[in-house]
């Protein structure tokens, strides 16, 4: 038994030793970023920021499985002094509760809760990536007033669903429910790192290796968690409905800027989905940019060019 106890001690002492060499290793931010807490909405809130708090505001919303803390490289390309915040959506990166399922319409409430926090009486710059942006983009339809600017960075939702697939939704979200789904674990971040560089090949180890920390967390027990809770991974129980977007879009009044990685297929699906007339339309003089080298992950693939596009838009805002 000893010789046991002995060797679970060495095993962990070499994942620490591991963890260790993994931080030396990793992206060293260039602008250091803030960790903040705020308790809203039963969720307690995890905020990061970047730069002064007299200078403008830009709120950056991150996508699904992702956290607001990996705009870093985005945030260290920025030319111009800005006070950025990006939280962590519920139930992803250090954003913690105990949910049994979640509701799209909750981030609305959420981000509203947290303009009241950083800008109660001003209207603000939203950068949305995915999900983020659909939250941003839906968001500034429903409160035209609060938003000034909106940079939507592959984020116009899904395709429109069939009402006569709800039955089978319905379905397959309760008997998904019946059991709890389990959290990804890893040996080390290091075993994280190809995950990541799988979906952005471009990103570098050193890069990956922060994200994989942003991304999880080492227990005492040495293993390596993701840190999104995993009920997100429950199908949704209502069907998505475009139409009902589209009428938010509408209502858009904010100078909008719509980005792409011009090596996603996101174009593609987008215009299986909606006429880009229509969005232009919809959003009036909107902008649009196809950033080169760059795939869904726009602020891992080209932060550099993804930067430059934002700075160049909200110049005037």
């Amino acid at each position: 038994m000893k010789s046991v106890i002995s060797w679970l001690q060495i095993s962990r002492q070499d994942k620490i030793a591991e963890q260790d060499v993994v931080s030396e290793e990793m992206y060293q931010a260039r602008i250091k970023g803030r960790s903040v807490r705020h308790q809203l909405r039963g969720v307690d809130y995890h905020v990061t920021e970047w730069g002064e708090r007299h200078s403008r505001l830009v709120v950056f919303l991150h996508g699904w499985g992702d956290a607001g803390s990996t705009f870093q490289f985005v945030i260290d390309e920025l030319k111009q002094d800005w006070f950025v915040i990006a939280p962590d959506w519920r139930g992803f990166g250090e954003s913690r509760i105990d949910a049994e399922s979640y509701w799209f319409p909750d981030y609305l409430a959420d981000l509203d809760a947290i303009l009241q926090i950083y800008s109660p009486d001003a209207a603000v710059r939203l950068v949305g990536h995915s999900m983020g942006a659909n939250v941003a983009t839906l968001y500034a339809g429903v409160m035209p007033e609060r938003v000034s600017a909106l940079v939507n960075v592959e984020g116009f939702g899904l395709a429109n669903s069939d009402p006569a697939d709800a039955p089978g939704r319905y379905r397959k979200w309760i008997e998904a429910g019946r059991s709890r789904p389990t959290v990804t674990s890893y040996e080390s971040f290091a075993e994280l790192v190809p995950r990541i560089l799988r979906r952005s090949p471009g990103l570098g180890k050193e890069r990956a290796l922060f994200v994989a920390e942003k991304w999880a967390k080492a227990h005492a027990d040495g293993v390596v968690r993701i840190k999104a809770d995993p009920t997100h991974k429950l199908p949704n129980a209502v069907l998505y409905r475009r139409r009902e977007a589209v009428a938010c879009w509408s209502n858009v009044t904010a100078p909008v800027l719509v980005v792409v990685g011009a090596d996603t297929d996101y174009t593609g699906h987008l215009k299986s989905w909606i006429d880009p007339d229509v969005v232009s339309g919809m959003f009036g003089k909107a902008e649009s940019v196809s950033i080169a080298g760059a795939g869904h992950m726009v602020h891992f693939d080209q932060p550099a060019r993804l930067a430059e596009s934002i700075e160049r838009f909200l110049a005037n805002t």
